[in-house]
Order: structure tokens, then C-alpha cells, then sequence
């Protein structure tokens, strides 16, 4: 059986001046009737909308399509060596078997691609799942400043569920989902999800929208401390990342 294609997008965000971000590129992995793989990376919009962005190394051309039969240096880069005697526990922090290691693209995108020498994050496009509704697992974000956050995720377990907060008068950002446990902040979701969700818990029925923990890792950094599995319908229409800023710049890359 073909493995389904993959899409992962990938955001450039800048704190100075003033915080920004924006969807700047796509990668695709493709698959053939064959089973042979190959990657596909393309600029979006963003790419050209968001000031101070600087193409990728060795990509740096905005209207080109790269493609290659192998994932490409600069994400290969983001991704933990196998060989590296960590690499299980990264597996596990990032909720898959480390027996049964997951496609490059799925772990890139579950894990954001996050170095600390950059500001590029990734992450994939969400997709309805086999019962046609949404489904996405992520990192919460934010932890390091709510200052009771660690010692709450610390008595959090499996399954346990969180309540969803609209923050319109946020001063960073009007579009912020806010994650908290009786009543104490834990962070935000991703921003990369925010606008999506908001229409989501405008759109979908209040009881199918959930978000649970899907596990706690006491040992790992603040950033992958706590997986979560958020569910919810998937409304008739419903395009997630439909944005401008999503849009490919080249015309090869299909919309």
C-alpha cells in the first residue's frame, strides 16, 4: 500500500522589533503508484510579505521548485540522527514506538524542526483523519513563562482534559488559544494552529472540541514537555491553512 503524500509547512518568526511570524514554504513529500519517495519544497507568499525573512541555505531562489529523492541537508539537519544514543527517547517524547520509527516529514512535523541557532519552526498541515474529523498532536507552547505551569503539567496524566481559551485582547496576539487546567495557565497552543482553531470552536459543535493530554515528559525540555491531542469536526468547507501567507509563490505547486 502507497503511504499517503505528506505536506509540512514551514514558519519564520522574529521577536525584535516586534514579534511577527509567517507561513514562509512548504515541503511535500510525494509518493508514486510505485512506492518511490521524493521531497518537493516551494516559497509561499509569506516568503515575500514578512519582513527580514531570509531564503533557506542552498534554496535561494523564492520562485523555484526544489525537488530531491532524499529529505533535503536543511531538514535532514533538524532531525536527530538515528545513530545518536538519544535518539529513542526523542521518539518517545515525540509520542511514536521507537520501534516502528515514524516517516521523516511525520517526525519533522511533530517535533517543529526547532534549533536554537534559528527562528524557522515546522509543522504539518493538519488532515481529517480516517472518521473525517480533525485531529492534530502538539506541543504546548509558552510554559517557561506561566510561572506555576511546570509544577501543574507535573501531576498531569494521560487523557486528562484541558479548557480551551479565546484570548481576543491578547497585545502580542488578538488570535491566541490559551491552555489551562483548573483554572491555571499552562501556554498557548501553536500559533501556527490558532486561526484554525478559532474556527473550528466557532464552527464545530462546543462538546466534539477537545484537548487532552496525550503524555507528559517530565525529563525532556520545557518545549516537549507536554504532547497534547486536540479533536474536534471537521466542517463542511473547512481548509486549514488557507491563508494568504500559505499560498505557493510558483505556479507548479498546486494551491
Amino acid at each position: 500500500m502507497t503511504p499517503p503524500n505528506q505536506t509540512v509547512f514551514v514558519a519564520w518568526h522574529a521577536e525584535q522589533p516586534m514579534p511577527r511570524w509567517a507561513a514562509v514554504a512548504r515541503l511535500d513529500c510525494l509518493y508514486s503508484e510505485l512506492g518511490d519517495r521524493r521531497f518537493r519544497f516551494s516559497y509561499t507568499e509569506g516568503a515575500r510579505t514578512i519582513k527580514g525573512f531570509r531564503p533557506l541555505d542552498g534554496m535561494e531562489d523564492l520562485h523555484q521548485v526544489y525537488e530531491s529523492t532524499s529529505l533535503f541537508p536543511v531538514f535532514k539537519n533538524r532531525l536527530l540522527p538515528a545513530s545518536r544514543p538519544e535518539f529513542r527517547q526523542f521518539l518517545e517524547w515525540n509520542g511514536f514506538d521507537p520501534d516502528d520509527p515514524p516517516e521523516p516529514l511525520l517526525l519533522l512535523g511533530r517535533s517543529e524542526g526547532i534549533r536554537k541557532t534559528d527562528a524557522i519552526e515546522v509543522f504539518p498541515k493538519p488532515v481529517p483523519d480516517s472518521h473525517g474529523c480533525f485531529v492534530n498532536f502538539f506541543f504546548v507552547h509558552g510554559i517557561r513563562f506561566q510561572p506555576t505551569a511546570t509544577e501543574r503539567i507535573s501531576h498531569l496524566h494521560p487523557g486528562d482534559s484541558l479548557t480551551v481559551r479565546q484570548e481576543p485582547e491578547n497585545p502580542i496576539d488578538p488570535h491566541a488559544i490559551a491552555l489551562e487546567t483548573n483554572g491555571s495557565m499552562l501556554g498557548y497552543t501553536p500559533r501556527y494552529l490558532a486561526r484554525d482553531i478559532e474556527r473550528l470552536l466557532s464552527q464545530c459543535p462546543a462538546e466534539t472540541v477537545r484537548v487532552v493530554v496525550q503524555q507528559v515528559n517530565l525529563d525532556a525540555p520545557l518545549q516537549q514537555r507536554l504532547l497534547c491531542r486536540m479533536n474536534a469536526c471537521w466542517p463542511a468547507g473547512f481548509q486549514p491553512c488557507d491563508t494568504v501567507d500559505y499560498q505557493p509563490i510558483s505556479s507548479l505547486v498546486p494551491r
